[in-house]
């Protein structure tokens, strides 16, 4: 199995120093994430400047509220600055995320659109070498006679989505190169739901695995907890739980969450859904977990939780994720 490890540090110094340490481990690849606050390519820009053989990925990178011409430019210009080390990871966010902090319009269902954004986002890569780009879609439409991509390192650069429900999964097995599993996915999600659609596509999994790494066993399985309690505040994601019968434990979180009450959202998270979700324990603990994925994915994203743990807390278990699982 190869190791990604999602970039968690609160800071961009903290994640340069993160994705120099998993590159000298032999990890297989570094995510920056994406968040109101925080611009996923531009940090990724400056981790590839700290390292040197690792994968970069975007995990993941807003589709709708950027134009795909923006995101497939910045996929190059990371791809030329890391020498061809670049992953574009795409999701298309939640409504409330696209309206409320970016004041973008959202079209449900989400699929098709995001289908013509990765046709989009190829077309304009497949154009590098001159020629024009011409590109007629359902919802993006382009026109550049002179367009062009002056010292491109790749011809082509891999495309991932994120991916929860039905119609997106199915985006993914037709456009993607990999889907991007949510880090509440549990494994019979992935088993049941997910690798059924991405059967005879040439899209992989690449599954987030919520990582907690401590000296205490219930420190660590605490953090997990409250990260999985932050995720199913959102109702959106409780189909994950149909199939285990926890949708009535999805409820009581999203009730808890209304109240304000972030003690009864953790409580809410069993020992069985950490269990089926995350790793979290003594490092010996961790590796023998994380037997569980083999069979789900040849490459897991380790991602470290931060919903309620210190900042210097966040950096010491990444720096234990690394050590733990260092090639």
């Amino acid at each position: 199995m190869k190791y990604g490890l999602i970039l968690a540090s609160p800071t961009i110094a903290g994640q340069m120093a993160s994705a120099a340490r998993a590159d000298a481990a032999g990890f297989e690849s570094v995510w920056t994430t994406e968040f109101f606050n925080a611009h996923g390519f531009v940090r990724l820009a400056a981790v590839a400047t700290a390292t040197t053989r690792v994968k970069l990925g975007t995990a993941i990178a807003y589709a709708f509220m950027r134009t795909p011409m923006l995101a497939a430019a910045a996929a190059m210009d990371i791809d030329e600055l890391s020498g061809g080390r670049m992953v574009l990871g795409l999701g298309s966010g939640t409504e409330r995320m696209n309206r409320d902090w970016y004041s973008m319009p959202f079209e449900a269902p989400p699929a098709p659109r995001i289908k013509d954004a990765i046709g989009l986002v190829r077309a304009a890569f497949a154009a590098q070498k001159g020629g024009g780009l011409n590109y007629e879609g359902p919802h993006y439409q382009v026109k550049i006679p002179v367009y062009s991509r002056p010292r491109a390192a790749r011809e082509h650069i891999p495309v991932c989505l994120a991916a929860v429900n039905k119609g997106m999964i199915r985006a993914a097995a037709a456009t993607a190169d990999g889907l991007i599993g949510h880090p509440v996915f549990t494994r019979r999600y992935i088993r049941e739901q997910v690798l059924p659609e991405l059967e005879g596509s040439s899209c992989t999994m690449l599954p987030y695995v919520v990582t907690s790494i401590a000296e205490s066993t219930e420190q660590a399985r605490n953090e997990a907890r409250g990260q999985i309690g932050f995720y199913y505040t959102t109702r959106l994601y409780h189909t994950i739980l149909e199939p285990h019968g926890w949708r009535s434990q999805g409820e009581l979180i999203a009730n808890a969450f209304k109240r304000g009450d972030f003690a009864a959202m953790a409580a809410a998270v069993t020992d069985e859904m950490i269990d089926e979700i995350a790793i979290a324990g003594t490092p010996d603990e961790v590796r023998d977990q994380l037997k569980a994925w083999d069979g789900l994915s040849d490459e897991v994203l380790l991602y470290s939780p931060s919903v309620g743990v210190k900042p210097e807390r966040v950096q010491e278990n990444l720096d234990a994720i690394v050590d733990t699982f260092a090639v």
